[in-house]
């Protein structure tokens, strides 16, 4: 049951020669969500492995070119493909009115649909579910409208140890009921506690996605215990006037938000080209501040063990 993330871009404001801007694919028990889509997202999908025609949700988050301007060439691409299946995209307002100029001016015969879902960047929202996901936003401080997201896996059917079902004489009924959880009665009359009988195969996991946004104590409660936190850390701490005046976070300031929040892993992105690649020195201020921090690199998968 898989729950990783792939890094495809990780600095800021523009591509330069071998980096790229933010985009990245999660993988949630195969089902692959594209997060943010900045320029040569085609080509970094191709270079890791991942096929575009099975990304269904791309979520934005926000309107900025570094997080954005690979999506036109993204939807063309998808159509000379032959994609069927409906694309849904997640992102502030105006996205419905820059997709449909765009698709009015170059795509007027794309061969599937496309659904635009304007998210709130005030509050926090469930935008997305299937079987065994939910996403939700995450309000961001940033220059103009921005939500983070939060992926969070739902709690898996319970498994029924084996010899209990021997054990206590179990009927289906019994059987589907403590699956759900419930305590059993057994012919006796006996109540026979769910712990008894079922067990969770493993702890639900969850991923919150902050960028960009300058470090908000307000988005502590919804990230709260995250098993993964990407944060963006634009700068570091010797520019955190430039940070402040651009309403972007340091690394230590992303250090600071993930020990406030008690998150397992953090991991440090959207670095600016001023520092040339160095991104150890990212890695290295956020460890002064939050031991388990990692400056990620393109092309990695940074995954989510189950745990009992």
């Amino acid at each position: 049951m898989s729950f990783d993330f792939t890094v495809l871009g990780s600095i800021s404001a523009q591509p330069s020669v071998g980096k790229y801007p933010s985009a990245h694919v999660l993988n949630v028990h195969e089902q692959f969500y594209l997060i943010d889509c900045g320029e040569s997202v085609q080509v970094q999908l191709k270079r890791y492995g991942f096929n575009a025609l099975r990304i269904n949700h791309i979520f934005i988050s926000h309107l900025h070119g570094d997080h954005f301007y690979g999506i036109y060439g993204l939807i063309s691409s998808m159509s000379l493909l032959g994609r069927k299946t409906k694309l849904c995209i997640y992102a502030p307002a105006p996205l419905r009115q820059i997709i449909d100029n765009h698709i009015n001016f170059f795509e007027q015969n794309l061969s599937y649909t496309i659904e635009c879902i304007e998210v709130d960047t005030a509050t926090s929202n469930l935008i997305y579910q299937n079987k065994v996901l939910e996403v939700y936003t995450i309000p961001l401080k940033h220059k103009v409208p921005t939500t983070g997201f939060l992926f969070k896996e739902k709690t898996p059917a319970l498994n029924i140890y084996k010899e209990s079902i021997t054990y206590y004489n179990l009927d289906i009924q019994q059987i589907n009921s403590a699956k759900q959880g419930s305590d059993v009665t057994l012919a006796s009359g006996e109540v026979v506690a769910n712990h008894r009988i079922a067990f969770a195969p493993y702890k639900p996991r969850s991923f919150a996605y902050c960028s960009d946004t300058a470090p908000s104590k307000q988005i502590v409660p919804i990230i709260k215990g995250v098993d993964l936190l990407y944060h963006e850390s634009t700068f570091l701490d010797s520019d955190k006037k430039i940070a402040y005046a651009t309403s972007h976070s340091t690394a230590k300031g992303a250090a600071y938000i993930a020990q406030l929040a008690e998150v397992k892993q953090l991991l440090l992105g959207h670095f600016s080209m001023r520092y040339k690649g160095k991104v150890e020195l990212f890695e290295a201020e956020g460890k002064n501040n939050f031991d388990a921090c990692i400056a990620v690199k393109e092309g990695c998968t940074y995954k989510i063990k189950m745990e009992k």
